[in-house]
């Protein structure tokens, strides 16, 4: 099989796995987004989603949240770990927000990662998902994983580096859905320590079956 058509059969199959390629963090407002992706950092998604209903219902404006005590917002962020730096990150972002980009999330690589506990990560996120801009790639440990696994990366451990190789063989407009899909393929099937290699469908590409 061809490189191509091997990257066409991974897309695809993905696709089927999971039609709707969607964030697993719930929110309502682009900011939130944001804050809830600094919050997952070393945490999972499912329990960001039960943090952000109280942090956004005491600080429901981006006004509020840069005006929050710092205190506080660690205290209903508290289980998320990391909570003191995360909520000096937060509410440093919310006012940087106001300050300079008329409360809006900006849209470039380089402003997002100006912003307090912003990496490449988040940035790409944001702009896949709030803005909808082709050719990002999102990387985290399941991307790192999985694609080392299928060969599409070298194996490396730095996300940068793994970015760069998935840019260059995946089609700018379906990047950020395979990065999200392969969030959940990871917590479904191609786990860490046990990959259900005899459920998936993408065996017959992969290079590390068990």
């Amino acid at each position: 099989m061809k490189k191509t058509e091997k990257i066409r059969y991974i897309l695809d199959t993905l696709t089927n796995y999971y039609p709707e390629a969607l964030c697993s963090l719930e929110y309502m407002e682009p900011w939130q987004l944001l804050f809830a992706v600094r919050m997952a950092a070393q945490c999972t998604d499912a329990r960001v989603n039960l943090v952000t209903p109280v942090l956004y219902g005491r600080y429901p404006t981006l006004e509020e949240m840069a005006a929050a005590n710092v205190e506080e917002v660690s205290e209903i962020i508290h289980s998320t770990g990391f909570f003191r730096a995360k909520a000096r990150d937060i509410v440093a972002t919310a006012n940087l927000l106001l300050q300079n980009h008329g409360g809006v999330i900006p849209n470039s690589m380089e402003a997002l990662l100006a912003l307090p506990g912003v990496g490449r990560k988040t940035a790409n996120l944001i702009l896949g998902d709030v803005y909808n801009q082709p050719g990002v790639v999102i990387v985290d440990t399941h991307c790192l994983r999985i694609t080392a696994r299928l060969g599409l990366t070298n194996g490396t451990k730095e996300p940068a580096k793994a970015e760069v190789q998935l840019r260059k063989i995946l089609p700018p407009d379906e990047s950020s859905d395979f990065c999200h899909r392969i969030v959940l393929f990871g917590r479904d099937i191609c786990t860490a320590r046990g990959p259900k290699c005899g459920d998936c469908n993408l065996l017959p590409v992969c290079k590390h079956p068990q």
